[in-house]
């Protein structure tokens, strides 16, 4: 079907499919038709009211990060516990981190723990579901586990929804670089479900490649600024003559649409989006704050030691999104077809050699970029996996299993980071029992998480949403955790 197809082609926005948009053919699916469920009218809700961060900039650690060993330390643990690395002061008091994060280390004051989170689904792709849309991921008893029309939206998407900036040329969603997928599936919980195609991300690339350019953000060579600006004025002589011609005729020309068909003229044609993607206009040395990547060849996995390349430049390119007024950015912290994180095997050295270095920097880099630039104040910075690893070495959870030095899948206990947006820095919410395998104090739940999100970014919690069914769905069912914020 040639929506279908379009919208396949949005997720990656080849050029030819956002210059079909910009030639506006009344045959098909437009972009112009996509972006008007952006400026859907919505009422404003009590949590509007009290909203502190201006957009959301989401880190998906997706494997699921062990908290034991990285800011949930357990130094006087039995050693299958514990684990081998060591504890290091951070700047926030009584909070140490692994040694292998020195530069997290100091920028630790501005974040906030939750150390109790926890569910029971194991699975990676329903996992990520679960974390990215706070929506049990249990239908029929069955687990989610594929981008499926029918699934609920994640929170960008939510957040395009009832954020949007009509003129606001950047989409309102973004994903950095490139969709998840595992086991033969994209990842659900990354693309819009049942809010349609209009709230998908916009997925730019890999920033840190040699050559990059925004896909669809660039004419062909032989299309000339002035030739797309023709095709502008040949669809106003189009809406000019519908009186003439009989409105049937032209079924997607009409006045409504002129501000969706402004919006993607501005996509091709604005120089504030074309900035916003340019990272040679970043000085050097904040270029290299962040981590320029250290290989050409990317087709080693991370879990194969080929670390995490493309992880600076992308933090770098969702600091510049967000400060363009993009609402929500995911950064995912992985590769195409690789759960970073998922250490089951060589936990230790993968995480000492190819996972830590590169988020230590980039994370860090970011944190004090965004506090440098008065953003994190507005900005709500969530890191988080779609669950933590088994609290002893060895132990065998999933059927991938884990070698004797290995941590499986483990649901039951793990940590999220909050900062900037309204929460209060420098404090540690709920707390694992001495093994790092249950929560002691104030459990919570994706739900809680989902909550806590939806009201930093002003938006209700309990705001309703129709399925394709006509139900009405509330956006969180937990609860917010109050007690993070300001």
């Amino acid at each position: 079907m040639p929506e279908v197809e379009f919208t396949a082609s949005l997720l990656g926005l080849s050029r030819r499919s956002l210059l079909g948009a910009a030639a506006l053919t009344p045959l098909g699916l437009c972009l112009p038709r996509l972006l008007r469920a952006e400026s859907a009218p919505h009422q404003p809700n009590r949590e509007l009211r009290l909203a502190r961060a201006r957009s959301c900039l989401l880190v998906f650690l997706e494997g699921g990060p062990a908290h034991q060993d990285l800011w949930d330390l357990k130094p006087h643990a039995p050693e299958q516990v514990r684990g081998e690395f060591r504890p290091i002061e951070s700047t926030l008091a009584g909070v140490p981190v692994c040694e292998h994060l020195p530069l997290l280390a100091r920028q630790m004051r501005h974040l906030a723990l939750v150390r109790s989170v926890h569910h029971t689904v194991v699975d990676h792709n329903a996992g990520s579901y679960y974390a990215l849309t706070g929506k049990s991921p249990v239908v029929g008893g069955s687990l989610i586990i594929s981008d499926q029309p029918q699934n609920f939206p994640p929170f960008g998407s939510v957040a395009a929804r009832f954020l949007s900036d009509p003129s606001q040329p950047l989409p309102a969603h973004v994903q950095i670089p490139e969709i998840m997928s595992n086991n033969g599936h994209d990842l659900p919980g990354q693309r819009s479900g049942f809010l349609g195609p209009a709230f998908d991300p916009f997925v730019t690339g890999d920033p840190s490649a040699a050559g990059y350019r925004v896909p669809g953000l660039a004419l062909p060579t032989d299309m000339a600024d002035a030739r797309l600006v023709a095709r502008r004025h040949l669809r106003h002589a189009l809406e000019d003559s519908r009186g003439s011609v009989g409105a049937s005729s032209l079924p997607v020309l009409g006045s409504a649409m002129d501000v969706h068909y402004q919006r993607a003229f501005d996509l091709l044609s604005s120089s504030n989006v074309q900035q916003a993607f340019d990272l040679s206009s970043e000085p050097m040395a904040v270029r290299l704050q962040y981590g320029l990547p250290d290989r050409i060849d990317r087709s080693v996995e991370a879990r194969k030691f080929g670390g995490l390349p493309h992880l600076g430049q992308s933090m770098l390119l969702a600091r510049r999104l967000i400060e363009a007024g993009v609402r929500l950015v995911t950064v995912c912290t992985g590769r195409r077809f690789d759960q970073a994180w998922d250490t089951h095997r060589q936990h230790f050295p993968l995480l000492k050699q190819s996972l830590l270095p590169y988020f230590d920097r980039a994370f860090s880099a970011l944190l004090a970029d965004l506090d440098d630039r008065g953003l994190l104040a507005e900005t709500l910075v969530v890191a988080l996996g779609e669950f933590g690893r088994t609290p002893k070495l060895g132990q065998i959870t999933s059927g991938a299993g884990a070698d004797a030095a290995g941590r499986d899948h483990w649901p039951h206990c793990y940590t999220v980071l909050f900062a900037g947006g309204g929460i209060r820095p420098g404090q540690v919410y709920g707390a694992s029992d001495a093994f790092a395998a249950y929560p002691k104090s104030n459990p919570v739940t994706p739900e809680d998480i989902a909550a806590t999100i939806y009201h930093a970014l002003g938006i209700d919690p309990e705001t309703l949403l129709r399925d394709p069914l006509d139900r009405p769905i509330a956006l969180a069912t937990g609860r917010p955790i109050l007690e993070l914020f300001a």
